[in-house]
């Protein structure tokens, strides 16, 4: 990879040594793919979570979170499907635009939904358009290695920076279901081609889904640029989690490689239940809460 300039990078300074850093790092602009790739020079590891809506895509911002992605899994956490491939690119255009509008230094990556990419290269940059026109996003995600490389090649080379997603592609759930994907030695070779495919197309970034640790470390060595996990070891770049499972909303059984660092499920309730019993014991609204 050609080594790339801090000018030309546009990164920032961080609160660490005066460091380089995405997470923790300080300045007002956007980051950009550019940044990306230079944190994959500097052997810098970084996190990514999904945001759906402005006010949570706010708290993430204002965290430090570098990149957010308006993943199609918004079809199963708050739209309230069976799976991602409801998902109308009209959804995930008003998903996305809040978000944009939500953040002001994250990168946002919105997906492209199942059917808005998959008859080609055209389709994908129309609707590819509509994300980087009317959301504002600073790049999309799409799924599929070897199959997908025209429509990445066509992207990127039209200036929209391209996110790939490869090993269990939830778009593909009829055909694969929910399993670990590389497991053995010809799945783990297709992985590896699906890998090195979108990196010629000339993707910034791919997505490694439930994919064996040892099979995504030798990815991410094999690769020029960085490998965002999840479910797939420690060894990745970067790592991404849904923002419900990791603060604990989702309910219910989630993902072994899921870490829930919250149970906002409980808090909600607990509050809601709180408000409702005021309610109907007459104390709420007191006189501090009433206006004359």
């Amino acid at each position: 990879m050609t080594q790339l300039s801090a000018a030309q990078t546009g990164t920032t300074s961080g609160s660490s040594a005066g460091g380089k850093t995405l997470y923790g790092g300080k300045g007002t602009r956007r980051i950009t793919v550019r940044d990306i790739a230079a944190a994959k020079e500097r052997g810098e590891k970084w996190p990514m979570l999904t945001a759906y809506d402005a006010m949570t895509a706010s708290v993430f911002d204002e965290a430090g979170i570098p990149v957010m992605l308006v993943g199609d899994s918004a079809g199963n956490c708050h739209l309230g499907y069976e799976s991602t491939v409801p998902v109308t690119l009209d959804e995930m255009t008003m998903l996305s635009a809040a978000v944009v509008r939500g953040t002001s230094r994250a990168l946002i990556v919105g997906d492209l939904p199942f059917g808005s990419y998959q008859e080609g290269p055209t389709q994908a940059l129309r609707s590819a358009t509509r994300l980087v026109k009317e959301a504002g996003v600073g790049a999309v995600k799409l799924e599929g290695g070897e199959r997908s490389h025209r429509q990445i090649e066509l992207l990127v080379e039209s200036g929209i920076p391209v996110m790939a997603h490869i090993g269990l592609t939830p778009q593909s759930v009829n055909a694969m279901g929910y399993r670990v994907q590389g497991r053995g030695e010809e799945a783990a070779q297709q992985l590896l081609r699906d890998a090195k495919a979108v990196q010629d197309a000339g993707a910034f970034a791919v997505v490694l889904e439930l994919v064996p640790a040892e099979l995504a470390a030798e990815v991410t060595r094999t690769l020029q640029i960085p490998t965002v996990g999840i479910g797939a070891g420690p060894q990745t770049d970067a790592q991404v989690l849904v923002w419900t499972d990791m603060l604990g909303l989702t309910g219910g059984r989630v993902p072994k490689f899921v870490k829930q660092y919250a149970d906002l499920r409980e808090v909600m309730s607990g509050a809601a239940r709180a408000f409702a019993e005021d309610v109907v014991g007459g104390t709420f609204p007191e006189e501090a809460h009433s206006v004359h």
